[in-house]
């Protein structure tokens, strides 16, 4: 297993970077717009957090993501000009553990105003294999009481980033997968701009307002939409979505574990295949920003479908939508349709 993609909880608390900062002098023509002078600057780590920032921010800030699109989120480096443009964000929310080379950017720059995504939910660990069983709703209160106190709590978890754990250990950062957990997290995010910038706070509350109710929405959508499937079990890459199954009862089978393009040995491919018989699973996924060769090997060896499932890592040309409502809709069409739900 790679250990890239397992994150203690320590080092998962900072490993999204959801932060407000627009690079400075990132491009002529914002400057020609007069456009970045009075909106607040945020680096944003990358996508799901880029998302969170700009439907949150709205018109009052500019947001840059130091994760370009169709990058592999975990591979990314950064450049001299990435590191020092953090330095000058009024703003930065990330998710601790992900990206390692940005934990440490982050660490160096003094930035004031920094959330870690992952103290505004509580993580959990999942293995390659995860049942689900509803949670329920108890975290809109952890989010309630963390989701002021992002930067205290960013600096509890600035140390132990360590990576070198096993898949038995460590927590899932996945967190942004069960509309839910992101919910707790817009929440937080919400509350930690109106401090950074009391005197957009109205509308940063009613933004997410709107946003934690768009999110509900989506939750009701998979809790009804997945109500009813012939089998609760599906086959992935990449084990990113534990946090989705335990919310909606499913059990996801991770071929490989964490990393989505890791060779699984022959034992495990002989374990899915008998896993796939006895649970009568129908389809091996992969997601848009890893090879699908894995899946397609052990769809062949198995005779089992091979389809889609975005963990939403980063929106590109090939995803199923233009955003993350609209690839969390096809995730749920996707699964709806592997699973036999009604």
């Amino acid at each position: 297993m790679n250990v890239r993609r397992l994150i203690p909880t320590t080092a998962v608390a900072g490993a999204v970077v959801l932060g407000l900062t627009a690079l400075s002098a990132c491009s002529t023509s914002d400057a020609a717009d007069g456009g970045n002078g009075d909106k607040l600057k945020v680096t944003a780590s990358f996508y799901p957090m880029q998302f969170l920032a700009e439907k949150i921010g709205g018109e009052h800030v500019a947001v840059t993501s130091l994760t370009k699109p169709g990058v592999e989120p975990h591979d990314l480096e950064l450049t001299p000009r990435q590191i020092g443009s953090i330095s000058e964000s009024d703003y930065v929310l990330y998710l601790k553990g992900i990206q390692p080379a940005v934990d440490d950017a982050i660490k160096q720059s003094g930035v004031k105003n920094t959330v870690d995504a992952a103290t505004l939910t509580t993580l959990e660990n999942h293995g390659s294999e995860v049942s689900g069983h509803d949670h329920g709703h108890e975290g809109e209160e952890h989010a309630d009481e963390h989701g002021h106190e992002g930067e205290e709590a960013n600096e509890e978890h600035s140390e132990g980033d360590g990576h070198n754990h096993g898949e038995e250990g460590g927590a899932d950062p996945h967190i942004w997968l069960d509309p839910v957990k992101y919910a707790e997290v817009a929440k937080g995010v919400g509350k930690s701009l109106e401090k950074a910038d009391p005197d957009h706070a109205a509308d940063y509350k009613k933004n997410t307002d709107a946003l934690v109710a768009e999110l509900g929405e989506l939750n009701t959508a998979y809790e009804t939409g997945l109500k009813d499937p012939a089998t609760k079990t599906f086959i992935t890459t990449h084990s990113a979505f534990g946090y989705l199954a335990e919310r909606y009862g499913l059990t996801q089978q991770g071929i490989a574990g964490i990393d989505p393009e890791a060779e699984p040995s022959p034992a495990r491919i002989q374990e899915i295949h008998t896993i796939a018989e006895k649970e009568k699973a129908t389809t091996v996924f992969f997601e848009t920003l890893a090879s699908d060769r894995t899946a397609k090997t052990l769809a062949k060896d198995t005779g089992l479908k091979t389809g889609v499932l975005d963990p939403l890592e980063g929106i590109t040309d090939k995803s199923q939508g233009a955003d993350y409502i609209e690839v969390m809709e096809s995730n749920l069409a996707a699964l709806q349709k592997a699973l036999g739900a009604k």
